[in-house]
């Protein structure tokens, strides 16, 4: 397909698809938002396939990044090794629901996303970023931290639980899992099938629309 015929056919997607679906229904909101908790424990039973991890980060991977910049990183731990070099950079509070959790996700951010620019946006950033540390490290945390959102929603949309959390060693996961490379960890992610009997409480207070929001 040539370039001119693969734009007009991804802004005919476009056009069409309010012709298709206008929103999600309910059940989808409740899904991903307004009835989805955060679970303490998993069903230890279920594993969670590759298949299904694969599902959500190609979900995941379609949302916007500032210059299509994607430096959100990740590596799914599910072996008995992987935990093992996982568990002592873990809190108290987090180390037995993660060692339980069928899969924890290290989600990290790559810090110099840049180097594959000219392959993933219209130019090569690397005159913006290359010689500029502070700005190349801004970009990709926040970026990496969007696009681990949509992996989170992601994960939720596929039926899946998530236990987002800190409460670890970044400096100690960075070595045991990204030495060597640009990646930094961000935050851990368990995913599975969450238990109800696991849930702390009711939701806690959200902030009101005109609690934290104005017009200008």
């Amino acid at each position: 397909m040539t370039e001119d015929a693969a734009l007009a056919r991804a802004r005919a997607e476009f056009a069409a698809l309010r012709d298709t679906i206008e929103r999600l229904d309910d059940a989808g909101l409740d899904l991903l938002f307004r009835v989805a908790r955060t679970p303490n424990a998993f069903d230890e039973t279920r594993d969670v396939p590759d298949e299904l991890l694969r599902a959500a980060f190609d979900i995941a991977r379609m949302g916007p990044t500032s210059a299509n910049s994607q430096p959100m990183r990740i590596i799914f731990v599910r072996s008995a090794e992987g935990k093992a070099k996982l568990e002592p950079a873990l809190s108290e509070g987090n180390h037995d629901k993660t060692m339980a959790a069928p899969v924890t996700a290290i989600i990290g951010y790559d810090t110099e996303f840049w180097r594959d620019s000219a392959r993933t946006f219209i130019r090569d950033l690397t005159p913006t970023f290359g010689s500029n540390p502070a700005a190349s490290e801004a970009a990709a945390f926040r970026n990496g931290t969007l696009g681990a959102a949509y992996f989170l929603i992601a994960c939720r949309a596929l039926g899946l639980d998530c236990g987002a959390m800190s409460g670890f060693d970044n400096a100690a996961v960075d070595e045991a899992f990204f030495a060597g490379t640009s990646t930094k960890s961000n935050f851990l992610c368990n995913l599975g099938w969450g238990k109800p009997e696991s849930i702390m409480g009711p939701r806690l207070y959200r902030y009101e629309f005109d609690e934290v929001c104005s017009y200008a």
